[in-house]
């Protein structure tokens, strides 16, 4: 009973400094923990800084809290809860805290195709027009003498495929990364709840194409569709689909498209306003309430733990204890550079922090130690959410690493670039 106390106190204590800890031999830890950091390479003293930082920039109003996540060799070094999962209503941050996770839903949606395709249900060159017709005949906005696109169209040279849609190279653009007449003929993103499923993919097949398909890295509706096919081949929702075939298997209980129950007490909240402008911060989506479909680009939440489980799945090249996700090889043609050397690549007009980073299939790949405006091993491989959330995994080191936090707007380029930098050079062998 003593030892109970003891235990309730220091939580307590950890939470009023601003970070609770979830300490070792926890059964909700993804992993298990190393005995200290310095068994698996890293330095006790130099991982403090990461939850200096954290502290200083909460007190400052710069994000309302966070959590993260770090495992090498299979091992946890830190599981950490810093601030505030609701600011406003003084709720602390702790480690089981749900987030909007964003982009990070694609390399889900990623993984949910690659099972069909080793089940001889799709092949990467599969026309998109294949599932959904309406795609057939795809017109592609010509460019004016400036080099802008015009409502003006040519023929596509060649169809959509499957493998596009994963690697964004389809040349179906989000409408909020541009200002150009194409791109306010798309909608924003998936994530506004403002069609259906399939009243997307009608949308998207009305408008022209912002590039040829297979000639540009874009980003764009590539993943919102892809999880769509995936609906079409299994007649069950992207989320029934995932949770059967992923999630459950992982062991990932808190990640879905619905927030609902008991749950919904553990949501993240971001400030109430952007620290930097002003501008009001609210949860997009909310998913308190049933979205209009399971977006495959966008729409998911998770936690540290559940989606540190599905990192170390694909660091593991596709397996987990007792069973297999993927293939090995599979995973290895995911996490291989997708981009020919004649596809233009315009990533960092998407994410700065991934100037000079190739992609994948769902997931950016470090092509180089240098370049690039963060640290890792060639073959690291990564992609964030627009909510403020990021992971990484560098097969390397044998490194994973998952840093969520409800801080969205243009702060969160600085957080994925502060966070990489504090968790290298904490690494010391």
């Amino acid at each position: 009973m003593k030892a109970r106390h003891l235990l309730a106190a220091t939580a307590l204590f950890l939470l009023t400094c601003g970070a609770a800890q979830a300490a070792p031999g926890d059964p909700n830890a993804p992993l298990p923990y190393a005995a200290k950091p310095e068994d698996v390479g890293f330095s006790s003293q130099r991982l403090v800084r990461i939850g200096e930082v954290l502290k200083a920039d909460i007190d400052a109003g710069r994000i309302p809290g966070a959590v993260i996540a770090i495992a090498r060799h299979g091992k946890l070094v830190a599981f950490d809860a810093y601030g505030w999962r609701d600011k406003a209503a003084n709720t602390p941050m702790t480690t089981d805290t749900i987030f909007n996770i964003a982009s990070m839903t694609k390399p889900m949606t990623t993984v949910a195709v690659l099972t069909l395709y080793e089940k001889g249900q799709i092949l990467m060159d599969d026309p998109l027009a294949k599932y959904f017709p309406k795609f057939a005949g795809q017109r592609v906005a010509a460019r004016g003498a400036d080099g802008q696109p015009t409502l003006d169209t040519v023929p596509a040279n060649r169809a959509i495929t499957i493998q596009d849609l994963l690697r964004h190279t389809s040349g179906l653009v989000y409408g909020n990364r541009g200002n150009t007449v194409v791109h306010k003929l798309y909608p924003q993103s998936a994530s506004d709840n403002l069609y259906t499923g399939p009243g997307l993919v009608d949308k998207l097949a009305s408008v022209p194409l912002m590039w040829q398909p297979g000639s540009t890295w874009d980003y764009g509706f590539g993943l919102d569709v892809a999880g769509q096919v995936v609906e079409k081949i299994t007649g069950t929702s992207l989320g029934r689909y995932i949770r059967a075939n992923i999630s459950t298997p992982l062991g990932m209980k808190d990640t879905g498209f619905y927030v609902q129950g008991p749950a919904v007490a553990r949501y993240a909240q971001p400030l109430p306003k952007d620290p930097d402008t002003g501008a009001p911060q609210i949860r997009s989506p909310e998913l308190t309430k049933p979205p209009s479909f399971d977006c495959g680009g966008g729409c998911a939440s998770s936690t540290a733990r559940d989606y540190m489980l599905f990192a170390t799945m694909l660091l593991n090249k596709g397996h987990y204890a007792g069973g297999q996700i993927i293939s090995q090889r599979t995973a290895e043609y995911m996490l291989s550079n997708q981009l020919g050397p004649n596809v233009r690549n315009l990533i960092a007009v998407t994410d700065p922090t991934k100037n000079g980073y190739a992609f994948g299939l769902g997931v950016a790949i470090k092509p180089t130690v240098g370049v690039t405006p963060t640290m890792g091993s060639p073959g690291s491989f990564s992609w964030p959410g627009a909510a403020g959330t990021d992971f990484w995994v560098d097969p390397k080191e044998d490194l994973v690493v998952v840093y969520l936090s409800a801080a969205p707007g243009p702060i969160r380029w600085h957080y994925r670039q502060k966070i990489n930098a504090l968790v290298y050079q904490a690494l010391v062998d």
